[in-house]
């Protein structure tokens, strides 16, 4: 049972004061006490409170924990699943950066939804929409995993969602097929298998540089996506079940790839392209050795630019040239391509590593389009009115 009094003292100035004390007894029967400026907030404590010690999960603020410190309990909980260690650092950062500067300080029983709601609205004026979900979505975790572990009661920031502006859900642009047969002239006989796999396959970049040859069947022609490489190089499975796949290769890659095979350098691991020392490629290594420099030499460079997003400029005073398209491109460049070739939604979804066709509407619905098709449905929906 809760009850609620109101106090009234003078301080020291002699300034009269008045506060709502809320006065209880928890579900371990130990008593308690919070104060409050007006007698609304102390009624609305008060039925919180009620109903969290009905249901045996109440924590006065004496006993909880600071945000950050839960920060670092769900940091910890992630890391002891096995999250990877890329998701980690995300993790790390997103709390570090973001979360412990504005909240980190306060009692997890002391944060509200109406403070949840107003940094909301700050971030999505200070930052990207994306930044501001992934900012939000993460709090919201925190909040989770201090549920579970009893460090709170509930978790005020569940309902609160960023959601993404239809206007901001730009359409998948795949590259131009005349600057995919650039970029393929332009190559080195070291960057062609390299670049055609990554064209042909629609291979995410961490499934290219885990790619071994055991997974290569040149004799049948499929390539199958067991692993993949991480940012640091370190070997482990696909991210999700989708991920793990066999995919056929057309005659063209499979005879680039035998070729390959012959003068690929050894590795340990087995790997189709190895790095110089036979380990797995490094993402940002692929970018800016291999990617980028390839589509400058390609014609294909657009000026580099700062983070104020102005053009770089050399000592010479010329604007420093950088690739046109990113990476994944060339991902939407093999979906592009299989849809033109007819091929039904249920094998896209599987031959692209998708866990949903849902997904991978919503992906590449706009290029499914038939216009061909959709004219003759046109003309003989309306032919009777034209006889």
């Amino acid at each position: 049972m809760t009850a609620i009094r109101k106090r009234e003292w003078l301080s020291p100035k002699g300034q009269k004061k008045t506060a709502w004390l809320v006065d209880y007894k928890d579900q371990h029967g130990k008593r308690r006490a919070r104060q409050f400026p007006t007698k609304k907030e102390a009624e609305a404590y008060s039925d919180r409170a009620r109903d969290e010690i009905r249901q045996g999960r109440h924590t006065h603020d004496r006993d909880s924990i600071t945000v950050a410190v839960a920060a670092d309990l769900w940091i910890a909980a992630s890391d002891a699943e096995g999250l990877e260690r890329s998701t980690i650092k995300r993790y790390r950062e997103l709390a570090k950066l973001h979360i412990a500067p504005k909240f980190g300080e306060l009692k997890l029983s002391q944060l509200s939804k109406a403070q949840v709601v107003e940094w909301r609205q700050e971030l999505l004026i200070e930052k990207s929409r994306s930044m501001a979900s992934k900012i939000i979505r993460a709090l919201s975790a925190i909040l989770n995993n201090a549920m579970e572990i009893g460090a709170i009661s509930q978790n005020v920031a569940s309902d609160v969602k960023v959601g993404r502006a239809k206007r901001e859900a730009a359409r998948v642009e795949p590259p131009a097929r005349t600057d995919l047969k650039k970029m393929i002239e332009a190559a080195t006989d070291n960057e062609r298998p390299f670049l055609l796999t990554a064209i042909t396959m629609g291979l995410r970049s961490s499934e290219l540089r885990g790619l071994c040859w055991r997974d290569v069947d040149l004799k049948v022609g499929t390539l199958t996506v067991r692993q993949r490489a991480d940012e640091w190089g370190v070997l482990g499975p696909p991210k999700s079940e989708a991920g793990r796949r066999t995919i056929p290769m057309p005659p063209q890659l499979v005879a680039e790839l035998t070729r390959w095979k012959l003068r690929c350098r050894p590795s340990h691991k087995g790997l189709v392209f190895p790095s110089v020392v036979g380990t797995p490629l490094r993402h940002n290594n692929v970018l800016r050795r291999l990617y980028f420099p390839l589509q400058v030499r390609a014609g294909l460079g657009v000026p580099k630019l700062n983070k104020s997003g102005q053009p770089i400029i050399d000592n010479e005073g010329n604007p420093v040239l950088t690739g046109k398209y990113r990476f994944h491109a060339l991902r939407h460049a093999a979906a592009s391509g299989w849809i033109a070739s007819k091929i039904d939604l249920k094998r896209l979804q599987v031959w692209i590593g998708h866990e949903s066709i849902q997904l991978t509407l919503d992906t590449y619905g706009h290029l499914l389009a038939d216009q061909e098709r959709d004219a003759e449905l046109a003309m003989l929906a309306s032919r009777d009115l034209f006889a």
